[in-house]
């Protein structure tokens, strides 16, 4: 059992979401980093957390090529394709973002995730 209490909860958390609230859950989580960085643009230590917020990103959308990428994944053909297009959009952003840090693009990626998250949640 874990010592940190929050850690167990989400432990729990994760054990207890559906698929879809679980997806919907950590593109929240993503876009909310990338909200933070850019609405604290000039903080101290600003571009290790940029790193950490775009890698964290990052990673939740390799999850869903892979998922995506299955054979058994049940979703039709072409939401896949969209997807998975949508996916190397972000792997595009994300490099860009990296390389040429500015405020301004991360917008895209963090209203994409919302508006994924809500499209998970079947919200809109």
């Amino acid at each position: 059992m874990s010592r940190n209490p929050l850690d167990a909860y989400r432990n729990v958390e994760k054990a207890t979401l559906p698929q879809r609230d679980l997806e919907a859950t950590v593109l929240t989580k993503a876009a909310m980093q990338l909200r933070a960085i850019r609405e604290g643009w000039t903080r101290e230590n600003h571009d290790a957390q940029l790193e950490d917020a775009l890698n964290y990103n990052q990673r939740v959308w390799s999850f869903f090529q892979a998922e995506l990428s299955m054979e058994d994944n049940p979703l039709p053909e072409d939401v896949k394709h969209n997807l998975l297009s949508l996916s190397l959009f972000i792997d595009r952003r994300t490099f860009e973002a990296l390389a040429y840090p500015a405020p301004e693009k991360l917008d895209i990626l963090i209203n994409i995730n919302l508006n994924v998250a809500a499209g998970l949640r079947g919200e809109g």
